[in-house]
């Protein structure tokens, strides 16, 4: 491997465990805040701090919003994943929310096959049994004592999903600095919505009150964590090829698991160890089954990482 290759694995390491760290972060505002008053601080930390970012890159110029209509799509993809995610987290330990993200890959494939009309391999079928599977095994304990509310990572992958059917159709139409800041710029309104929203729901958990400064900060550190995760991910393919990168997304689920047991006393039980070997196999066999059909440029978009 050369050296520029063991440098992008190093940067994509590093990115996908910056995510996972995140999470925790903001597991630990559970029951101190509502998950959508979360997402909603955090998107709009990262909005100005990104503002911040392509003012002095690329000026005016990089503030223009091309296809409109995409980029809403891509702000309530994002906005939806989020707040499941984020209400997810809070509620299930953060390992095994963390095994259901990964599922993303394989819906987006078969929904490219529904709304893009690309075709879907036998590969994609066979792995989206397999990650449903352990998706399955994953859950099974939990749907009885969470109800509906265990299914939220998953409603959160399907965001995901979409968010990289929204991604493809706006590729290339501006840069990595400014669609990442025009997600957060979209989404941070839909958020904030959400959370006036869910106040007047009259449901105790997503009634807002004044926030406490510990908890201000840690949506600030998330921003940032996550602007600077992605930032990684993304410097990681410019090193080495998005084929070699990608398998290093699962590095998320060690560091979840290790946060989860050290932080939170989850320890994942034989349900979530079977359950992830399902989710990480189907994801696996996808990658390897893609690596093979097409020969990937040196140069690739960052990988379909959680956007959170």
């Amino acid at each position: 491997m050369s050296s520029s290759s063991l440098r992008g694995l190093i940067y994509a390491a590093s990115g996908f465990a910056l995510l996972s760290c995140g999470d925790a972060v903001v597991k630990s505002m559970a029951g101190q805040w509502p998950g959508t008053a979360v997402a909603a601080l955090r998107y709009s930390f990262g909005a100005v701090g990104l503002a911040g970012l392509l003012w002095m890159t690329e000026g005016r110029a990089g503030f223009r919003v091309p296809m409109l209509p995409v980029q809403i799509g891509r702000a309530v993809s994002v906005s939806f994943a989020s707040i499941c995610f984020f209400l997810g987290i809070f509620l299930m330990p953060l390992a095994e929310a963390t095994v259901i993200q990964f599922i993303t890959p394989m819906l987006t494939a078969l929904l490219s096959a529904i709304f893009l009309k690309e075709a879907a391999p036998r590969q994609a079928w066979v792995a989206t049994a397999l990650a449903f599977a352990g998706v399955l095994v994953v859950l099974r304990p939990d749907v009885g004592t969470l109800g509906m509310a265990a299914l939220l990572p998953l409603f959160a992958a399907f965001g995901m999903a979409c968010l990289m059917l929204f991604n493809r159709k706006s590729s290339g139409v501006a840069s990595v600095l400014a669609m990442q800041f025009l997600i957060s710029a979209f989404a941070t309104p839909f958020l904030i919505g959400a959370a006036i929203a869910g106040h007047y729901s009259g449901i105790p958990a997503l009634a807002l009150s004044v926030p406490r400064v510990s908890v201000i900060l840690r949506c600030a550190l998330v921003g940032v964590s996550a602007s600077g995760a992605h930032a990684l991910i993304y410097m990681a393919t410019t090193r080495a090829s998005a084929a070699v990168v990608a398998p290093m997304v699962y590095i998320q689920l060690l560091v979840a698991v290790t946060l989860g047991a050290l932080f939170f006393g989850n320890r994942p039980d034989a349900a979530t160890f079977a359950g992830a070997a399902l989710v990480i196999s189907g994801g696996l066999y996808l990658w390897n089954s893609q690596r093979v059909r097409v020969t990937i440029p040196r140069v690739q978009p960052e990988p379909s990482a959680p956007h959170r």
